[in-house]
């Protein structure tokens, strides 16, 4: 009998002694002499007529805690190690315990249950039976009552430290072991089945069982993998590098693969997935229902200048006469240039596109970096087809906004339409509905508000269409203290007002010169003048002086700035203003309906003719 290690293959050691120093020599030459470890085997061949066929792997035992030069992840380093060889489905486990520790508490038991949950491969087997304390034993473990394993449970009677230092025979260890089990009360029963050559049968035989058992699936995996190597041979048999049909064919699988990768990358898909951050379709996604939405809400106008400018085109479009009605005109023309201001975010929404469909194309390619040429040519080639849809994209989004420009559909059923925007725009005059304060004027004074009495055919009667003009009065109050009397509105006069003008003059303090506001017969200084109130610069009312001259006019005036140009201070007469307020309602409503469209057709446009393309 002799034996012969792997790393020295010519070499018989015949002596046992020496296989012992060699195991110890080889380990401080792999692990060091400080208790290190390594997962590299030393592999050791024992020929004897005296042994039977076993293949037997020890793994070394689980440390808690590392020590001498051992890391401080020992413990997880040797669990990698010991899952590495009993995780294979053709190796039995053989899971060693002491019988002086609790089995629930065995680590070896664990493991193995990880990775055979069943119990099909595992054997246990118990040792220190004879360390055990006095009135206890392992009886219910060894007839496989406490954790059942399908092959059941062998206890063992090992030499102690004291016999290996006193070189114990390995005959007498044995025979010492039998008596053991004959003689314990609670073990004579199956002494039989218990001690080291039971255990040497029950592997032998249960090894060669289960290789018989899985002899035929390792078989068929052997024969398709022979199958698939015969299969490349003979391709490299005829394998000629410079054959042309070959390089052609290598260049299209390339080619398609690059295209898979591309449209999986765009339309995602559950390989690979990126969990650091978004990419491809995902990215493109949002610029469609993020980005491009900002952007349309970035285009945000100043109010002041939107309502000067349907000021102007009202009345630029009445032109010398005063016009009666809101134009239509005034709505389309502030409409159209408000749609014109969406060409610039459509644009950037397609330029954003591109920026990620050719981000996508490069990582794409990346995995052509073998090829430089390849992988030059291939970016070039879809990048150009690429610019070429961006082209057509674009001309076709500009024909989108230039159809919005080309008919405004006052018919749509989401459009609030003028009556509506009227209503809308008289609640908002009632929710800011503030009188126009005027300076105080010079003491002893008071504005009366006028009352006077309407007769048929009067030409007075110009005022009536002017309901919102109102006036604050200035009263004397207790102590000669100047007061905001309750505001009354130039209305067209009835029954009840005639009176209330009446009631109003009389409750002017007596001796207080108030003038009363008459209609003025000279026609250059007429109060009321078609829908506005006529005002001098200099007083409220034309040709009014004395103490009153120096109220403010019921509107702002026109000022001069420091370059000398007029600055309009946006004064508007009240049926200009409701003229601008429903336009102004008209606009809103009509570009949202236009905003809603365009970030309808945006994504489907870009899908269309250029990311499906």
């Amino acid at each position: 009998e002799y034996a012969e290690f792997l790393h020295c293959k010519s070499k018989k050691f015949t002596d046992f002694d020496e296989v012992r120093q060699e195991i110890e020599a080889e380990t401080d030459r792999v692990t060091g002499t400080n208790k290190g470890i390594s997962p590299i085997p030393i592999n050791l061949r024992v020929y004897s007529p005296h042994v039977l066929n076993l293949t037997l792997i020890d793994l070394p035992g689980i440390t808690k805690v590392p020590v001498g030069d051992q890391p401080q992840d020992i413990e997880y380093q040797i669990k990698d190690m010991i899952l590495q060889f009993i995780s294979r489905e053709s190796s039995l486990i053989l899971a060693v315990t002491p019988a002086n520790m609790d089995l629930a508490n065995s680590d070896a038991l664990k493991m193995a249950k990880e990775v055979d949950p069943q119990g099909l491969r595992t054997i246990g087997v118990i040792t220190k039976l004879d360390l055990m304390d006095e009135g206890t034993d392992a009886r219910d473990v060894l007839e496989n009552k406490l954790l059942p394993l399908r092959r059941g449970y062998i206890g063992v009677v090992n030499r102690s430290q004291k016999d290996i230092d006193g070189k114990k025979d390995i005959r007498a260890a044995l025979a010492a072991e039998r008596k053991f089990f004959l003689s314990h009360p609670a073990y004579r029963h199956m002494a039989d089945r218990m001690g080291t050559p039971h255990l040497q049968k029950v592997l032998n035989q249960q090894l060669t069982n289960h290789i018989r058992e899985t002899l035929p699936s390792l078989r068929s995996k052997l024969q398709s993998q022979l199958l698939s190597l015969e299969k490349e041979v003979e391709e490299y048999k005829n394998f000629r590098p410079d054959d042309p049909t070959r390089k052609t064919k290598a260049l299209l699988q390339m080619v398609q693969q690059f295209g898979v990768d591309f449209e999986k990358r765009i339309e995602g898909s559950g390989d690979q997935v990126d969990t650091l951050e978004l990419s491809g379709g995902a990215r493109i996604n949002r610029i469609f229902h993020e980005r491009f939405p900002f952007e349309l809400v970035k285009m945000e106008f100043d109010e002041k200048d939107l309502r000067r400018e349907i000021s102007y085109a009202i009345k630029n479009i009445h032109g010398v006469r005063t016009g009666l009605f809101t134009p239509d005109l005034a709505f389309e023309a502030i409409v159209k240039k408000q749609v014109v201001k969406l060409k610039e975010p459509c644009l950037k929404c397609v330029d954003l596109v591109i920026q990620e469909l050719i981000n996508t194309v490069r990582q794409c390619t990346s995995k052509l970096g073998s090829y430089p040429r390849l992988r030059e040519e291939t970016e070039r080639i879809v990048t150009t087809h690429i610019r070429e849809r961006e082209g057509k994209t674009k001309d076709q989004i500009l024909l989108l906004i230039d159809i919005e420009l080309s008919y405004i559909n006052t018919n749509h059923e989401d459009f609030i339409g003028f009556a509506n925007a009227q209503q809308r725009n008289t609640q908002t005059n009632k929710k800011r509905a503030i009188p126009n304060q005027v300076r105080p004027p010079a003491p002893r004074s008071s504005l009366v508000a006028w009352g006077r009495r309407s007769s048929p055919g009067s030409r007075s009667s110009a005022h009536q269409s002017n309901p919102e003009l109102r006036f604050a009065a200035l009263k004397s109050g207790p102590g000669g203290t100047k007061s905001l009397s309750p505001v009354v509105s130039l209305a067209q006069p009835d029954a009840s007002s005639e009176r209330r003008g009446s009631q109003v003059a009389r409750a002017a303090p007596r001796g207080t010169r108030g003038p009363f506001l008459r209609r003025r017969r000279n026609p250059e200084r007429r109060s009321w003048k078609g829908q506005g109130i006529s005002v001098e610069q200099r007083g409220f009312f034309p040709g009014l002086s004395g103490p009153d001259s120096n109220l403010c006019p019921a509107f702002p005036e026109q000022t001069e700035n420091e370059d000398g140009a007029q600055e309009n201070t946006f004064s508007m007469d009240p049926q200009l203003e409701r003229q601008v307020e429903t336009i102004r309602n008209l606009v809103d409503s009509y570009v949202g309906i236009i905003n809603k469209s365009i970030r309808d057709l945006m994504p489907k446009t870009i899908m269309h003719l250029m990311i499906n393309n």
